[in-house]
């Protein structure tokens, strides 16, 4: 189906697209800021409206892309999980936004209002996508459904530990500790965006 590969495409362009703004961000920011222990918002508040910000919108357009493409890849049978699924992936496109354009507070100042939105924006998205995931990972081929779980189990493990890390652990690592978290979880959504392309093979195009 063209239109599913077409979306595919569409979805792998944005999150190259996003991968590259947030390097640029992380280069362009104030050398003071330790990536291994501030977060990627504590980043993109010291250039609000910046590169950061606009890579977050750019992976939540991305995402989006690919909503159409997986209702049109659904199989009757698979209608109660498909629907879990893409409302768990609109819950990641929403939190994206909504912290991109609500910001959290500068590092080492207490939290306002904004900074818990931004919060629990965060946190929203960084749960809906892995149990997208693991719901979607069914319906994919053997490897990349496989590949979708493990990345799943992933995401989970890094989010507790991401958890752990802002509360008990003091900040321990807490930037590197999300910044894998993000890495995980945006190769998740490449897996999905490639099993798509995937779909359209030659036989059936013709």
């Amino acid at each position: 189906m063209p239109g599913t590969r077409n979306s595919g495409l569409l979805a792998l362009g944005g999150i190259a697209l996003a991968a590259l703004l947030a390097v640029i961000g992380h280069v362009e920011v104030n050398e003071d800021l330790d990536p291994w222990a501030l977060t990627v918002s504590d980043f993109a508040v010291s250039d609000r409206g910046g590169v950061i910000d606009a890579a977050m919108v750019v992976l939540a357009a991305a995402t989006a892309v690919l909503l159409p493409a997986l209702w049109r890849a659904h199989r009757p049978s698979d209608a109660g999980p498909k629907r879990a699924a893409e409302a768990l992936l609109a819950a990641w496109v929403g939190g994206l936004l909504l912290a991109a354009v609500v910001p959290t507070n500068q590092p080492g100042l207490p939290m306002d209002a904004a900074a818990y939105v931004h919060r629990y924006a965060s946190v929203v998205a960084f749960l809906a996508l892995p149990v997208a995931g693991w719901l979607l990972a069914r319906r994919l081929p053997g490897a990349a459904g496989r590949r979708v779980r493990g990345l799943a189990t992933a995401s989970v493990a890094l989010a507790a530990a991401m958890v752990w890390s802002a509360y008990p652990g003091d900040r321990l690592l807490l930037g590197l500790v999300e910044r894998l978290l993000i890495l995980t979880e945006v190769a998740m959504l490449v897996v999905v965006a490639v099993a798509l392309l995937r779909r359209v093979t030659p036989a059936r195009a013709a």
